[in-house]
């Protein structure tokens, strides 16, 4: 921090000093209102920014957490909502809404057993409120399933090791996507853009063969990866596209396709939400094997097992593949983005006097 923020800090601190209680409790009220209403609107990121000056302002008042703890939710970022919770009761251990706010929180984390605690609270106090009900009676579900398939589980090698791919025929009324000689071409990534677009299927043979180099190509990756982008040249950071395969071609209709002189990085959270989810996983996966030093991927919130339960991930899969490849690739994304983008950091080295640096941590 620079003399001149230290000098404003001090003057800000000595304003809120001269400030009565009863007055600073007025602002924060103030704040909390008008971020009530952003909220309202669905301008989460404006309310998050109010709710925090509020706090700032009286750090005294459970609901100020509680709703904070509320918009982190909406945004997906479940560690801040789950702290805020806490903190709200903390404050007041009566105030209802912090203990569902906890509980979707740790249901949203994967934290089942502590939400099943939680939605427990709510529903003794507030018996007849059906969402709450709903919650608990799925949560439950869940932590029994789990508990059921550990209970039965047996020790089994991993899909990757088992599938036999010449059993999977190809039909001979196949038209789509053809992998050469078993390898990405560039042939193939636009076949399968065209595939996509109209709405047909990659045959199962193909999608193996690409998961399962994917998966190989993942492990042997550092957790530090090193992007050097020379002065002039153009580097894509691609956010969320969640399923919305559209989106993605119109990103590669505008700024062209992935290559080696038009490299990309696409951020996370490739799946849910949208239906074309499937579709999207398989077209970066593809240009990540056909452009390994081109096309960067790292992983969302979204590519995990709870997160694709919840948004659906899963649901689509099974719809279009056996679920044998759900399992597969759901533990490409547990395993392998879990260990590659553990603690992943992209730096970005140019030819300019100082660096510029992206991090992306594993949500």
């Amino acid at each position: 921090m620079d003399a001149e923020n230290v000098e404003e800090k001090e003057k800000d601190e000595e304003i809120l000093n001269k400030q009565s209680p009863e007055e600073l409790k007025a602002e924060a009220e103030k704040l909390k209102e008008a971020a009530n209403e952003f909220f309202k609107n669905g301008d989460y990121v404006k309310a998050i920014e109010l709710y925090s000056q509020a706090i700032e302002k009286w750090p005294r008042v459970a609901a100020y957490f509680g709703n904070r703890s509320f918009a982190y939710i909406k945004t997906e970022m479940f560690g801040l909502a789950l702290t805020d919770a806490t903190m709200a009761l903390q404050l007041d251990r009566s105030y209802i809404k912090a203990y569902y706010r906890r509980a979707s929180a740790n249901m949203a984390l994967g934290k089942f057993k502590l939400a099943l605690k939680d939605f427990e609270a709510v529903v003794k106090v507030k018996p007849s409120d059906k969402d709450a009900r709903a919650k608990f009676n799925e949560c439950g579900r869940i932590v029994k399933r789990i508990a059921f398939e550990k209970a039965i589980a047996v020790e089994e090698k991993p899909v990757s090791e088992t599938i036999d791919l010449e059993s999977l025929t190809i039909e001979g009324d196949y038209s789509g996507p053809v992998l050469e000689n078993g390898q990405v071409t560039l042939k193939f990534v636009q076949d399968l853009l065209d595939t996509f677009r109209d709405q047909k299927k990659l045959h199962s043979r193909f999608a193996f063969q690409i998961l399962l180099q994917i998966k190989e190509l993942f492990k042997n990756l550092p957790s530090l990866v090193d992007i050097d982008v020379p002065k002039g040249q153009k580097f894509t950071i691609c956010g969320d596209i969640h399923g919305q395969y559209y989106d993605l071609l119109n990103i590669f209709k505008l700024n062209g396709l992935p290559s080696v002189d038009n490299p990309y990085l696409f951020n996370g959270d490739f799946v849910d939400r949208g239906s074309f989810s499937v579709e999207c996983i398989f077209v970066l996966f593809s240009f990540k094997l056909l452009y390994p030093d081109s096309f960067y991927m790292a992983r969302g919130n979204h590519e995990s097992a709870t997160m694709n339960q919840m948004y659906g991930f899963e649901g689509e899969v099974k719809s279009k593949y056996p679920f044998v490849l759900f399992t597969f690739r759901f533990k490409l994304f547990n395993l392998v983005f879990c260990l590659v983008f553990q603690f992943c950091h992209f730096i970005f080295l140019s030819n300019s006097e100082k660096p510029v640096i992206s991090k992306q941590n594993n949500k």
